[in-house]
Parts: structure tokens; sequence; C-alpha cells
């Protein structure tokens, strides 16, 4: 039996696209955390306390926060504040590898299941103007790091060593532990189980149907 939907403390778009993708159906809140660093406090801790913050903050019965950022040598490169500071971030990290670490949080009645986790992402050896091109997309603002690997920003990476879906923003496999760690144990059915012949073109109403919490 298909329970209330999960509610996304979130408005990436690209978080709310994988969870579909899945047949979860999802109740989008987009929080007002402040993403501000405290001092002392390490990029593992930021981004942790992040995650706990935006799923606090939104009411439901299952919440859902997520924060993303990217590090190179110790230097957290959060969303870029123009296309100067875009392009800044993209000259450091052209030829090299960076991590990515992506902490989700569950709260679940009076507890918090949470999950972290670290991915290295190798870049090209690009020239500036290329750079300047792609920031020229619009696509950088509003992604830590300046890149979305989803997009045009493929067109950056060499290699990855990890979770291609904790780049992007969300790694499914650590929401899913943490939903079964909740009782909420995901399982194949409906519509979702039966993809094939048009099922992707689906409402997102439909998607209310796909999926049954165990």
């Amino acid at each position: 039996m298909t329970r209330e939907p999960l509610t996304l403390a979130s408005g990436s778009p690209r978080r709310r696209q994988l969870l579909e993708m899945l047949g979860i159906p999802v109740r989008v809140v987009p929080t007002n955390v402040p993403e501000v660093r405290r001092p002392l406090e390490t990029a593992l801790d930021y981004v942790e306390r992040l995650a706990r913050e935006k799923a606090l903050s939104v009411r439901g019965r299952l919440v859902l926060g997520a924060d993303t950022t990217v590090i190179i040598r110790d230097e957290v490169l959060e969303k870029p504040l123009d296309e100067a500071d875009a392009l800044r971030m993209l000259l450091k990290l052209q030829g090299r590898t960076h991590q990515v670490v992506t902490s989700v949080a569950l709260v679940a009645g009076e507890r918090i299941h949470q999950a972290t986790d670290v991915t290295n992402v190798g870049f090209r050896r690009m020239k500036e103007d290329y750079l300047r091109a792609y920031v020229a997309t619009g696509e950088p603002m509003g992604k830590a790091g300046a890149y979305g690997i989803q997009g045009y920003g493929a067109a950056l990476v060499e290699r990855i060593e990890g979770d291609f879906f904790s780049v992007m923003g969300l790694p499914i496999r650590l929401v899913l532990r943490l939903l079964e760690e909740a009782g909420e144990k995901y399982e194949f059915g409906g519509a979702a189980g039966q993809r094939g012949g048009g099922a992707e073109e689906k409402d997102a109403s439909d998607s209310e149907e796909a999926v049954s919490w165990g």
C-alpha cells in the first residue's frame, strides 16, 4: 500500500528527478537554511550539518535533506557567486582530481538517519576559452564547484571513481538504505517495475502508484 509522499527538503530538480526515476512519490519543499561554514568546521562536518538542518527545517512524516560540496586540496568550492567566480573554480579544477561530498539525512519521527558519500572526479586539461564558453551556458550557476555533471559539464570530466548519482547531488543507494533503516524498504512494483512501451511518458501523478513501501 502506497503511503504519503517522501518530503524532499530541497529545490534541486536533479534530486527530485532521481527520486521520481525510481517511482518514489515526492513532495518538494525548498529550504532557506544559511549555507555558511563555521570557523574550524571541517568540510565533511559542514556538509553533514547542512543536510541535517535542511531535513529538520521541514515538517513531514519522512523528510529527506541533502547537501553537496566540492573539495580540492582542502578548499571548499560551493556555488559560484557570479560568472567570474565560476571561471575561477573551473580553472582550479581543470587537469586535477577533486572530491564531491554529498550527505543525505532522513528525519523519520524522532530519529535522524544519515549517510555521507565521497566521490573522486578527475577533470580534463582545458584552455581558458573552453571554460569561458561553458560558463556562458549558465549551467555552472547554482551548482557546487561550478559544474553539472548531468549536463554540459559532462564534457569537462575525464574519470569518476565512485557514485555518479552522488555527484549529481543524491546518492541513490544511500537514500534507499536510510529508508530501509526507517522501516520504509523500497520495492519494485506497479508501473515502476514494468517500464516499457511508453511507461516513461507517464505524468508525475501516476508515479504515486508506482512504489510500495514495506
